[in-house]
Parts: structure tokens; sequence; C-alpha cells
């Protein structure tokens, strides 16, 4: 019988089977009057979230830490249905992108922060089923959390069902970005005086935005629209850390002599401020 390795709440528990094994475990008063180490006895109809594996278990711990669970019950439900729909399994990895990326749109929708989807089109066009499994997420978050998101979500959540049925291809060179990234890195920290630390979600975060960044960088495929409008939303809300990702721009200029555009700078600080306000 499975046993108790952590409490979130009465509802949500991590546990771990004969095997070792870790499970997230959402069943209703599942935790109630139990304590760590206790047996439990997991119900059929009980929604077993995710095994853990051990490339996410951190990140995935610490996002627990700080959602409601709901965020867990609502992504279970998009991977189920998409699974079906798609006739295939997805990678593990979703179950920790995709309550993460929920949480962070509701979290910008409340903010007023909005970003868009500049590949809209061509995720709606030609990832059509995905398409679809975006808008049954956007009417779970609805029933779920009472709120409405925008239909670009639906093509935000397409695109990570897209990348879990595949595997990461390498397509541009690590060792530069490795470096780049670590520059940014070490100037945000600077500016912003923070240390994060490098076991938590909000660096994983932050990293992935910039590996996404440096892969854009080195293929010539910087975002770079003329409309202002994020930036300027930013530099209203957010100055200091629009000012931290123009010293980003400023140290990318000089170091490989390419610019980048507002629309990147924006994005960039959008992740400055979620790393820094967290430390």
């Amino acid at each position: 019988m499975p046993r108790i390795k952590k409490i979130f709440n009465y509802s949500v528990l991590l546990v771990s089977d004969e095997a070792g094994g870790e499970f997230i475990v959402l069943q209703k008063g599942i935790g109630f009057g139990k304590k760590i180490g206790d047996e439990v006895q997991i119900e059929s109809e009980s929604r077993v979230f995710v095994p853990i594996t051990q490339k996410d278990r951190s990140q995935l711990l610490g996002l627990l830490d700080e959602i409601p669970a709901v965020y867990l019950e609502i992504t279970q439900k998009i991977v189920t249905y998409a699974q079906n729909q798609l006739h295939t399994s997805l990678n593990e990895h979703i179950y920790l992108a995709l309550t993460d990326h929920l949480h962070f749109a509701v979290k910008r929708q409340e903010e007023n922060i909005t970003i868009t989807n500049r590949v809209f089109w061509e995720l709606k066009t030609f990832y059509p089923r995905e398409y679809q499994i975006g808008l049954y997420a956007l009417t779970l978050a609805k029933e779920m959390l009472g709120v409405e998101l925008s239909e670009e979500e639906a093509a935000n959540i397409a695109f990570h069902i897209v990348n879990a049925q595949k595997e990461e291809e390498v397509r541009f060179d690590a060792m530069r970005a490795a470096k780049l990234i670590g520059n940014v890195m070490t100037t945000v920290s600077y500016v912003m005086k923070c240390q994060p630390d490098r076991e938590s979600i909000h660096y994983s975060r932050f990293i992935s935005h910039m590996q996404y960044f440096a892969e854009r960088f080195f293929t010539d495929n910087m975002l770079d629209s003329d409309d202002d409008f994020l930036y300027r939303q930013m530099q209203t809300g957010y100055p200091k850390a629009v000012s931290c990702a123009e010293k980003v721009r400023t140290l990318i200029c000089k170091e490989y002599d390419k610019m980048i555009s507002n629309e990147e700078v924006a994005y960039l600080a959008v992740h400055i401020q979620r790393l820094a306000e967290r430390y």
C-alpha cells in the first residue's frame, strides 16, 4: 500500500509505492488526519496525477507548494483528454510545464499583462488537433477557475502539447547558448540584486525562457514586431525589470554585435520580474 511522503493539503499528497516510485495523488480528503509515513488507500476513481521523474522532481514539488491544487487537476484533465484525442502518450514533463503555464497565464491576466502569441495563426492552422485541445483547456479554466483566458492561450497550450509528443532536438550550438545564458544570468542577478535558488521553479522558468531566446538568437529567428505595446506596458508597470533587460540588450550588442528588438526586451523583462519578485 502507498505511503505518504509529503502532504500538500488534505486532498493532494506525494506518495511512494513499494517499488519506491513517487506519485502525486488527488483525492478529496485523502490526507485528513494523516501524517508522513502513514499508509493510504487510493480509490479506483482517484486521480493519480503523475509519476515523478527525477529531472522534474524538485521543480514540481516546489510548484505544488505554491499553487492551488485545482491547477493540477486541470492539467491532469487536459493531458488525459489530449492522449485520448491524439492516441499517443505525452512526455511526463508536460505535467510540470503545463501546470506552471496555466498558473502564470491566470496571474498575467489578473495583472493585466498582455503577451501576444506571435505564432498563433501557424499553431491554429498547422496543429488543429492540438489547438482544439487548447480550446478544451480554456473551457476547463472557465468552469474550474472562473477565468476566461484569451483564445491565444489555446495556441500556447497547443504548443506545449506539440512539444510533449516529440523528443527535443539540438538545433544550435549548445556551448554558445550556455555562455549567452550565463552572461545574462550574471547581469540579471547583479542588477536586480537577487541570487536565485538554482533548484527552484522560478529559476527553471527563467532558464527555459532563455533557452528559447538563445535558440531564436542563434538561428536568426528573433521576434521583431512594430507594436511596442508590451514594452510600454512593462516600462510603466515594472521599470526596474525593463532597465535590467535593457542592460542585457547592451551586453548582447557589445558581445555579439547584434541588436535585439523591443519585443524581445519586453518578454525578457516579464521573466526578470517573475524571477526577482521571489527573492
